[in-house]
């Protein structure tokens, strides 16, 4: 069962006062993966994700496995839209009227294409467009981008487009990770636990990506380093997870090695806070929740993780900047 697109209040042609940027119809246009409405969707979703490639039946099963021991779907258009409610009240607050979010997905209902001419029926002038992945990768920031420009080719409109093409070291992003870790290292262990392991966590990509220069894995380990310096961390690990099925190396570390070599050392107690992520899904939901936890149980480690950031009033803060920013950097000379 498909979602519609969701509209989340009227735009209007009003521009912003004072010190705030000027503006006609700004759309604002969060671009996230996709995921399944139910368990009936998976082989499609699949279909979309690789490609048009046929998917192994045994694949089919083993995703559609994951999806029902997570309730059946997955809650990621769930959670973006509420971060596109949350921004737009921000946006509302801090810039006046004139806004109007969106949400579009690359690889399951509402395509990017499908909300393309909303946004131009909207009568928006400009489009600010910022994919839910703050460290860029060709394998995702960029194919979001892609997904935007066929998306706009199919649309006759003169629109203003601006790309947020990374924000892994925006200030605001940071601020929303940090306060994370500080309740879950305050709160998630005992009082008596001592040296907790922080693995921060991003998805894998295919390797020859990185030896052929991609920048991703230098951004992960940059948003760790921020994160681990504001809350005060003395040591911290960067460790990649949910390598996909296709048959070439993935970026490493992979995360169940450096779990099986903190139980080697002796650790009790690993915080794993996944960087790389801004919402529930399947890779949180299971390959961590689930997963780890069980691998981690048989290590006899005690497992925690960062609350994910969702719609947290510091990340959609960062966000309402990144508008603001480019707002401003349009208007510059």
């Amino acid at each position: 069962m498909n979602e519609p697109t969701e509209h989340l209040n009227e735009p209007s042609e009003q521009q912003g006062t004072g010190k705030r940027p000027r503006t006609t119809a700004t759309a604002v246009l969060l671009l996230s993966y996709g995921g399944p409405n139910s368990l009936d969707d998976v082989a499609a979703y699949l279909h979309n994700i690789r490609g048009g490639r046929p998917t192994p039946p045994e694949l089919v099963e083993d995703v559609k496995r994951r999806y029902a021991l997570i309730g059946g779907r997955s809650p990621l258009l769930e959670r973006t839209q509420a971060q596109a409610r949350a921004l737009q009240a921000w946006l509302d607050e801090h810039l006046g009227p004139g806004y109007h979010t969106y949400v579009g997905m690359r690889n399951w209902h509402p395509f990017v294409h499908e909300v393309l001419p909303d946004i131009v029926a909207s009568g928006a002038k400009r489009l600010i467009a910022i994919p839910m992945s703050p460290q860029y990768s060709r394998v995702s920031v960029e194919l979001y981008r892609r997904a935007l420009e066929e998306a706009l080719a199919q649309v006759e409109a003169p629109l203003e487009v601006h790309f947020v093409e990374r924000w892994g070291d925006h200030p605001g992003f940071v601020a929303a990770y940090a306060e994370k870790v500080h309740h879950a290292l305050a709160h998630k262990f005992p009082p008596d636990a001592q040296n907790v392991a922080v693995v921060f966590t991003a998805h894998s990509i295919p390797l020859p990506l990185v030896e052929q220069g991609d920048p991703y894995p230098h951004e992960v380990a940059e948003s760790a380093r921020l994160i681990a310096e504001t809350v005060g961390l003395d040591r911290w690990h960067v460790a990649y997870q949910s390598a996909g099925a296709r048959q070439v190396p993935w970026l490493g570390p992979d995360v169940n090695q450096i779990l099986e070599r903190l139980a080697a050392e002796g650790t009790k107690h690993v915080l794993i806070v996944p960087v790389g992520f801004v919402a529930d899904h399947v890779e949180i939901l299971y390959d961590i929740d689930i997963e780890m936890r069980e691998q981690t149980t048989r290590l006899g480690v005690h497992l925690e993780r960062t609350d994910s950031l969702n719609d947290s009033p510091l990340l959609i803060a960062a966000l309402g900047q990144m508008v603001v920013d480019s707002l401003n950097s349009q208007s510059a000379p």
